[in-house]
């Protein structure tokens, strides 16, 4: 149930129109963002030249920006396009499972990312955490793991982008391809991580004002009549509509089997998609210590409005005027191969809006895209950079040298995923098939992965072996229920849902009991205090290779000084992260000198190791901690149990119920509208305030010495 390649529509757009937006729309955004780092370095001293403000964005993200990026660059291509596409092939349930499989994850990242910077506060990438606590051959394996969900991720988004965009054009799908990163990789390689939230704010806001005007625009329209006249002519259609294996046939119900078996397959997916994705981490690594918990949260409840909301009126509405005049396809069939390579959504707003609502169309799949590409290079970026040029190649690099990698590895990253979806189009890649067997590959690793914070018993072979044994278990279930359910293994055997299903769970949950078996093994309990090393090392190698360079080593405090709640806090020695000390200034000083020494020298002695956070804002991140968790149990709850399942049951919505069920979710869309546009701007108001006051004072000089 995924997009599919190389189905060629209707020319919606002229090509010329196609090539134009992309051209222009990426060249905008580099100059704008360009434009917004120079300033950031002027007048906030947020120099992305330095490895700490390129990884990390000095560890200073406010909660509204958080919420916005994270909102970003969770809000892919399929939560719109494809959302309206399984709405229309099984229902009304799809783009309510689709929100449920959204939210959740973003919550378990809050609790995870607050208990990183509690044990990790120094942390850059998720696997740096890796190779501290489990060695090379830990880090290796978990390397592995991010890269192939991160290139898998990436790659069908570019794929899905591109056959839409030769769907509605006629656009050449390589040239589509090579556009969607190539103004990407401008600002991403110049600004950091601190560029990707920026852009992943204005893409959100774009995003979101296209997504509330297609969803009004479609309702508002007299070929519609708004809900109650949606309603009457799906309940008109139904009998040309018929949806096997839902309640009486019926797109208005919850009780569709295949809809809720996607939603399942959808959730492991997702969760992989997250958590083994570095940039996620890195977001929550970026984020002030207030702001973690409360900015991914707000993220997860808004973005559970979007499939929600846009799916169900456009889904619908396709479903009611695809025999009609009006349908772009009509007298011809609308095929199942249209709907399965996204073209419904497109379809409708030709059909209703025309041809500028196509060109709007084409921006909101360039938001989407954008969004994920940026966040996908910096993760990548961070991982070879960090935990392969700087640990395995050059582990003395400098801060500048570590800088240069990462703009190259942007670059390298950016022309590899061009590659690789080019050849996965050439070679007739079967995204179902993919779309499917990811969730095996990559869910091994998400407990193992969870445990490294959460549980000091894991020892370093079970985190090794775990992910490996329940990737074959998960691989194993998979081709046997497809061979016991349909006799045979083929790709078309393993593209059924029950086969998918049973082996994402399996690849999911078998880790956990492969990790707490073969931790019986020569058991051992992991000193948490071992992880704050990660910032005593990076100070130590810092220090020594700035002794070969001619650079001004005063340049390093900058926005933290300026901001009482950045993780970057002066040090206060502690026996333990989880419990609090004091010592007087000149301990503290000895102590992290002997650290720093003892770690040069290959000795370490824990009790000199320093945490850099004060007893108060380890008890603020401690409360930040049960509250992450509380939500994450609240969100589960609600959205997998006490909403949902009372409805999957014999009932088809009727139309007083059917109208409130889709007022919601349109309020739920303005609602994603002011937490991660209006809110973000009320939080960052200072700095904005700051940064325009130097604009306009530059500006006023410069024009000022030109009379």
């Amino acid at each position: 149930m995924s997009v599919q390649l190389g189905v060629s529509g209707l020319n919606l757009i002229p090509q010329s129109t196609a090539y134009g937006m992309l051209i222009g729309l990426g060249v905008g955004f580099c100059g704008v963002i360009l434009a917004a780092v120079k300033i950031q370095k002027a007048y906030l001293s947020e120099d992305s030249g330095k490895s700490e403000m390129f990884m990390v964005a000095n560890r200073s993200v406010g909660t509204g920006l958080t919420a916005s990026a994270v909102f970003s660059s969770w809000m892919w291509i399929n939560e719109t396009v494809f959302s309206a596409a399984f709405c229309y092939k099984f229902g009304i349930a799809v783009p309510f499972w689709w929100a449920t499989g959204l939210c959740f994850q973003i919550a378990l990242m809050a609790a995870l990312g607050v208990l990183a910077k509690i044990r990790v506060p120094y942390a850059h990438t998720s696997l740096e955490i890796i190779r501290m606590r489990y060695g090379w051959i830990g880090h290796i394996v978990f390397i592995i793991l991010n890269i192939t969900n991160n290139v898998f991720g990436c790659a069908s988004m570019i794929l899905t982008g591109s056959q839409l965009i030769y769907g509605i054009s006629g656009m050449h799908f390589v040239a589509a391809t090579i556009l969607i990163p190539l103004g990407v990789v401008l600002y991403t390689a110049v600004g950091g991580l601190k560029a990707t939230f920026l852009t992943d704010y204005l893409h959100t806001l774009v995003a979101l004002i296209l997504i509330i005007y297609f969803t009004l625009k479609t309702l508002t329209h007299d070929a519609v009549g708004g809900l109650g006249g949606l309603y009457d002519k799906v309940i008109e259609t139904a009998s040309e509509n018929y949806i096997e294996r839902n309640y009486h046939g019926s797109l208005l119900t919850m009780k569709s089997e295949d809809a809720i078996i996607w939603g399942l397959i959808l959730k492991f997916g997702n969760l992989a998609l997250v958590v083994m994705d570095t940039a996620f981490w890195q977001k929550s690594f970026a984020t002030e210590v207030n702001a973690t918990v409360p900015g991914y949260n707000l993220a997860a409840v808004a973005i559970f409005g979007i499939p929600w909301g846009l799916g169900t009126v456009i889904g619908l509405t396709a479903r009611a005027l695809h025999n009609t005049p009006i349908w772009p396809t009509y007298p011809e069939e609308f095929t199942l191969a249209q709907v399965n390579a996204g073209l419904v959504m497109p379809y409708t707003i030709k059909a209703l809006i025309g041809e500028k609502g196509i060109d709007a169309f084409l921006v909101l799949v360039f938001m989407s895209l954008t969004s994920t590409v940026s966040s996908s290079m910096i993760a990548v970026s961070s991982i070879l950079s960090f935990d392969v040029y700087k640990t395995y190649i050059n582990p003395k690099a400098s801060d500048k040298r570590l800088v240069s990698v990462s703009h190259l590895t942007v670059v390298f990253h950016a022309i590899f995923i061009t590659g690789i979806s080019i050849a996965l189009n050439y070679g007739g890649a079967d995204m179902t098939w993919i779309g499917y067997f990811r969730p095996i590959l990559s869910c091994p690793g998400i407990i193992p992965l969870a445990l490294t914070l959460c549980w000091s018993g894991q020892t370093r072979l079970a985190a090794i072996t775990s992910p490996i044994l329940g990737f074959l278990t998960g691989l194993g279930i998979w081709l046997g229920t497809a061979h016991a359910i349909y006799g045979e293994i083929n790709m078309q055997t393993t593209e059924g849902s029950l086969p998918a299903l049973y082996g994402a769970v399996a690849s999911f949950f078998s880790p956990a009991l492969y990790s707490v078996l073969i931790s019986q093994y020569k058991p051992y309990k992991f000193d948490w205090r071992r992880f704050l090393l990660i910032e005593i090392l990076e100070d130590a190698q810092l220090e020594q290779s700035t002794k070969t360079e001619e650079k001004d080593g005063n340049d390093s405090s900058t926005s933290d000084d300026k901001n009482p709640n950045s993780s970057v806090l002066k040090p206060e020695k502690i026996l333990d992260p989880e419990q609090n000390g004091s010592l007087s200034g000149e301990e503290k000083t000895s102590t992290a000198v002997n650290a720093k020494k003892s770690v040069l020298a290959g000795e370490v002695n824990l009790d000199d190791v320093e945490h850099p956070f004060d007893e108060e804002t380890l008890k603020l991140l401690r409360k930040w901690y049960r509250i992450a968790w509380a939500l994450f149990v609240g969100i589960v709850l609600v959205t997998f149990i006490i909403w949902p399942m009372p409805l999957y049951r014999d009932y088809i919505f009727g139309k007083t119920f059917f109208k409130s069920w889709t007022t919601v979710a349109i309020i739920w869309q303005f609602f994603a509208f002011f937490a991660v546009v209006i809110y973000p701007l009320y939080d960052g108001r200072y700095e904005i305030a700051t940064g325009a006051k130097g604009v306009w004072h530059a500006s006023r000089r410069y024009f000022g010495s030109r009379k």
